[in-house]
C-alpha cells in the first residue's frame, strides 16, 4: 500500500504470517498444500511483520475463534501474556536493564498460575536488522545466557511474550513442519545438488536479509533444496514448536520505540473480552502497571485543544477476575 513516486523505497514482509493454533507455540506458517481448518475454540496466535525502507514493525495477537467472552484457562493465560506485555512496555525504556524485564514477566505469569516460554527473545531491531545484539530474555535458566544491556534512547525494540497454561518447555515435534528461514549471511559453502543451488540463487535475490517462507518458493523443488541449505547452515531455520496437547499458549508482541518523550508502542491490536479466573493482588506488579509510559514535560507546558495524550498507558490495571467483564484498556 505504500507508494512513493519521487523513489523506489524497498519494502514489504519482514517476517511471514504465522497462524499457530492451541498448543503449537509458534512460526506455524502453513504452505499452499495444507488443509488444516480452525474449529471453534481454538485458540490461534497470528504473527506478522512488515518494512519500509528496511524499518521493521512485528506484531502478534492471540485470538479465540468463538463469539462472546472468553474464560477459563484460556482467558487465564491470553491475560497472562497480555499484562506481562504491559508490564514490559513500562520497563523497556532508557536507563532499565534487560533482565528487569526477564524477572518482571516471569513473575506476572506466575500470577495467573501460567509460564513464560522458554527460548523466546526480544530482539532490538535496526534497519534491516530483525534480530539485533541487544536481547531481552523471556526466562533466565543456565542453558540459554544474553549479555546484560541497558535500554537507550533512540531505539527500537520487538517485544515478545509467549505464556503457556503448561510447562514452558516446548519441543520441536516434526522438522518438516518448518517453513520459515532467513539466510545466514556470514555462512558460505558450495552447494552440491543443482536444486538446491537454484532455490539458494533464488533466496539471495528475493530474500538476502530478512525471515522468509517457503510458501514464496516453488513447493516440490523447494523441499529438496532448502535441506541442503539448512544442513550447511547457509539458513537458519524457525521451527514450528509445540507444548503438550490440551495446554494452552498466548501470544503478544508488540513494536516499541523509545523516544526522548517516552516509549511508542506502534503495533497494537484489540483484545477480547476476557474473564480470568485469577486475582492480581501483587503490589509489584499493580505498581509497575501504574507507571507511565511517557515523560512528562518540564514546565507544564499547555496541551492542544482536542489532543489527548493516547500513547500514556498510565494506571493499568491488570486483567483478572475482579472484573466481571475484563478487556484491555
Amino acid at each position: 500500500m505504500y507508494k512513493n513516486a519521487k523513489r523506489k523505497i524497498e519494502r514489504g514482509v519482514a517476517f511471514p504470517t504465522c497462524l499457530s493454533v492451541n498448543n503449537t507455540v509458534c512460526h506455524f506458517s502453513p504452505l499452499a498444500s495444507d488443509t488444516s481448518e480452525l474449529q471453534e475454540g481454538d485458540m490461534v496466535k497470528i504473527d506478522m511483520g512488515c518494512h519500509i525502507d528496511g524499518f521493521i514493525a512485528v506484531v502478534a495477537h492471540t485470538h479465540v475463534v468463538q463469539e462472546g467472552l472468553v474464560n477459563d484457562r484460556k482467558a487465564d493465560v491470553i491475560a497472562a501474556a497480555n499484562t506481562a506485555a504491559e508490564v514490559a512496555l513500562r520497563l523497556v525504556r532508557p536507563g532499565k536493564k534487560n533482565k528487569d524485564v526477564t524477572d518482571a514477566i516471569q513473575k506476572v505469569a506466575a500470577a495467573y498460575d501460567c509460564k513464560i516460554v522458554e527460548g523466546v527473545l526480544s530482539h532490538q531491531l535496526k534497519q534491516f536488522v530483525i534480530d539485533g545484539n541487544k536481547v531481552i530474555l523471556s526466562v533466565s535458566n543456565p542453558d540459554t545466557r544474553v549479555d546484560d544491556a541497558e535500554f537507550e534512547e533512540n531505539e527500537v525494540y520487538a517485544v515478545d511474550i509467549v505464556a503457556s497454561t503448561g510447562e514452558g518447555k516446548p519441543k520441536l515435534l516434526d522438522e518438516k513442519q518448518t517453513t520459515i528461514y532467513k539466510r545466514a549471511v556470514d555462512k558460505n559453502y558450495h552447494l552440491k545438488m543443482k536444486t538446491s543451488r537454484f532455490i539458494f540463487s533464488e533466496i539471495n535475490q528475493k530474500f538476502p536479509i530478512l525471515p522468509f517462507t517457503a510458501r514464496a518458493l516453488e513447493e516440490k523443488r523447494a523441499r529438496l533444496g532448502l535441506v541442503e541449505c539448512v544442513n550447511h547452515d547457509l539458513l537458519q531455520p524457525y521451527p514450528v514448536l509445540h507444548e503438550k496437547p490440551g495446554d494452552y499458549v498466548a501470544h503478544i508482541k508488540f513494536t516499541v520505540l523509545l523516544m526522548p518523550n517516552g516509549s511508542d508502542r506502534i503495533t497494537l491490536h484489540p483484545m477480547q473480552k476476557l474473564q480470568p479466573t485469577k486475582t492480581i493482588d501483587d503490589p509489584e506488579i499493580k505498581g509497575w502497571l501504574a507507571l507511565g509510559t511517557k515523560t512528562k514535560k518540564k514546565g507544564g507546558g499547555k496541551k492542544k485543544k482536542g489532543k489527548k495524550n493516547e500513547g500514556d498507558k498510565a494506571d493499568a490495571e491488570p486483567m483478572d477476575a475482579s472484573k466481571t467483564d475484563a478487556a484491555a484498556s
